[in-house]
């Protein structure tokens, strides 16, 4: 209680001639230790709270959704899919031969034991050794044990009334000795316990005169000051570093914003911008235009020359396997035909193919 009392007066305690002597020198110092290491402090904050953001956060959250698509998903499905029907079609294949066991368990040895305990056993042990030996107990050595019991106790009396005086003999001579050795036992102890009083006394005197008093007197008047100091010198320190950090770190970014931010985004409204719009609408958008035209006249040639490959194809089959008279497989109602090789036109005749060379050889031959 004293010390806590001594504690609480001491922290709230006036300045002193040292506290204001020891002050500012100490401040001074600190501040000149700590404040590179609250730069130190601020820098290494700022780019941990850059790389975690950057970096870090985007990082797991890739590996999370990878570890998810290849690793969990294809677990669960495994699980769900293939493990789980597997696991129940075991459940259920060994829990049907574990009956099947079981029953014939039950049937060649469980059966067959239980009748031999039952029938056999059971009634031989109890009519060929339990009914003889309880008569045996009842009749013959229940009344031997009562007379040896009986004779055992009167024996045991005048045995024990026997020693019984021999042992208050002793107990009464060792009595009266131990009586006197405790006596002067005592004397002794307590011509001890005054000698070790007077000396504890002694020794915590001299122990609180040379050592508690000094110490206390130290630590209250020298060092408590100069922790709480030091303690209020480290605290202002930390807070002068941190406002003196901030402020070479926005100087910092002023630089780098009127030195980097601010010429590169002259550069961009003013060089990249135009520049981009002009290869935007002098370069690409043309290139895109004629690209695009390109794409729509090559998709145009290649339909009309399926279109002419399909025709050219019908009209050689019509030529080769054609129909005998009527109108043949696929062939137009209503539109007249031409004979081979001829411009005149016959309704009942085959339409030949105006670019098939096999028309012409016909046309020859005939």
């Amino acid at each position: 209680m004293d010390d806590s009392k001594h504690q609480a007066l001491d922290r709230y305690a006036p300045d002193t001639a040292l506290t204001r002597l020891i002050r500012i020198p100490v401040r001074i110092v600190v501040l000149v230790v700590v404040l590179p290491v609250r730069m130190v402090w601020d820098l290494l904050s700022a780019a941990w709270h850059a790389f975690d953001r950057v970096l870090l956060r985007p990082l797991g959250r890739g590996l999370a959704r990878l570890a998810d698509t290849l690793v969990l998903t294809p677990l669960a499905w495994l699980y769900g899919a293939v493990l789980t029907p597997l696991g129940h079609g075991a459940a259920w294949l060994l829990g049907k031969v574990g009956q099947g066991v079981a029953r014939l368990f039950t049937t060649l040895l469980v059966a067959p034991a239980v009748a031999l305990w039952r029938y056999v056993l059971v009634p031989s042990a109890r009519y060929g050794v339990v009914v003889p030996l309880v008569w045996l107990y009842g009749a013959v050595l229940t009344p031997v044990g009562r007379g040896a019991a009986w004779v055992f106790g009167k024996a045991w009396q005048g045995a024990a009334w026997f020693l019984g005086g021999i042992w208050q003999g002793i107990a009464w001579a060792f009595g009266l000795l131990w009586q006197g050795i405790a006596w002067i036992f005592g004397l002794v102890w307590q011509g001890i316990a005054a000698i070790g009083r007077g000396l504890w006394t002694a020794v915590t005197w001299l122990v609180t005169t040379l050592l508690v008093t000094p110490a206390s007197w130290l630590y209250r008047h020298i060092l408590a000051p100069v922790g709480r100091e030091i303690a209020a010198a480290v605290e202002v320190a930390w807070r002068i570093a941190g406002y003196l950090s901030r402020a070479v770190g926005r100087g910092i970014a002023w630089l780098a914003r009127h030195l980097i931010g601010v010429p590169v985004a002259w550069v961009h409204r003013t060089v990249g911008t135009p520049v981009g719009h002009f290869v935007r609408d002098a370069l690409w958008a043309p290139a895109r235009r004629a690209a695009e035209e390109a794409g729509r006249a090559a998709r145009g040639a290649l339909a009309t020359a399926r279109e002419t490959v399909r025709q050219a194809r019908r009209d050689a089959w019509r030529a080769l396997a054609g129909a005998a008279g009527g109108a043949r497989s696929g062939e137009l109602l209503g539109v007249p035909a031409r004979t081979l090789g001829s411009t005149t036109t016959v309704p009942s005749a085959a339409q030949a193919s105006e670019t098939s060379l096999l028309g012409e050889k016909l046309v020859k031959q005939g």
